[in-house]
């Protein structure tokens, strides 16, 4: 969701959370939505929806979106098990999240995920 169209404010995520020996610096901070933040809280991995392994969480300062995840009909699908499974963890296609998707698309917004993060 690009922060000119949010209902909030975006907020600094510590993708790995102080708790768990994250640092406060750009390499372990993320922009990201207050319902995503507040999904995500200090978790940093998940179970696959399907096979029930556990996997880590889409790391956004490690990790290429474009890898891990695409925008088909709205939908964000998991390209691999790390964007399967941090897409069901955190709701990405919940039926409001789709229609924002669908609502921003129609409207011109380009929801292409620009990452300036190193490939992984």
């Amino acid at each position: 969701m690009p922060q000119m169209f949010a209902a909030s404010t975006h907020q600094a995520d510590h993708t790995i959370a102080e708790k768990h020996g994250g640092q406060t610096d750009a390499n372990n901070l993320a922009l990201s939505c207050m319902l995503c933040n507040l999904r995500k809280a200090s978790d940093i991995a998940s179970l696959h929806p399907k096979t029930r392994e556990l996997n880590e969480l889409f790391h956004p300062r490690r990790m290429l979106w474009t890898k891990h995840f695409v925008i088909k009909n709205d939908q964000i699908e998991g390209l691999t098990d790390i964007g399967q499974t941090t897409a069901h963890f955190m709701l990405f296609n919940a039926a409001a999240r789709i229609l924002e998707r669908a609502e921003l698309r129609r409207a011109g917004v380009n929801l292409t995920y620009r990452s300036p993060n190193r490939p992984r």
